[in-house]
């Protein structure tokens, strides 16, 4: 689908991700990512990837708008916007930010944008079935 497919809302979100893509700090593997979430609210936080020569150190573009949006207060989110570099793919959230997905919104839709603004739209159900979720922790375990 292309941009223009969608809500003035998705749209504008779509662009802040690729916006924030351009303040990627990736030194090490020129993989750069952008990535914005929109709350319940309609409020739209952004992020870009941040690398660390230290590579456990480094933080993905969707955990740290993520970050942002928690930091402000906001904890419901109900979409993902995701764009790097890949011309010819939609590219997927790693692990630990589908992991990260589960613990806000497993319902949330996620655009995978390609940088000619064709996208995606999956749900972070479809990313990562059969999570670990918080539920998991209040369930009967042997002693």
């Amino acid at each position: 689908m292309n941009l223009q497919s969608f809500d003035q809302i998705i749209q504008d979100l779509i662009n802040a991700a690729v916006k924030a893509k351009d303040n990627a700090h990736c030194p090490y593997s020129d993989f750069r990512v952008g990535s914005a979430v929109l709350t319940e609210d309609g409020h739209i936080f952004s992020g870009a990837n941040v690398e660390n020569a230290s590579c456990g150190l480094s933080i993905c573009a969707e955990r740290v708008a993520i970050c942002k949006a928690v930091s402000e207060g906001k904890q419901n989110i109900k979409a993902i916007a995701v764009i790097c570099d890949v011309k010819n793919d939609f590219t997927g959230s790693c692990g630990a930010c589908r992991q990260f997905f589960e613990e806000f919104n497993m319902k949330m839709d996620i655009y995978l944008v390609k940088p000619d603004l064709t996208v995606k739209k999956v749900t972070a159900e479809e990313l990562l079935p059969m999570s670990f979720n918080p539920k998991a922790l209040q369930e009967e375990r042997i002693s």
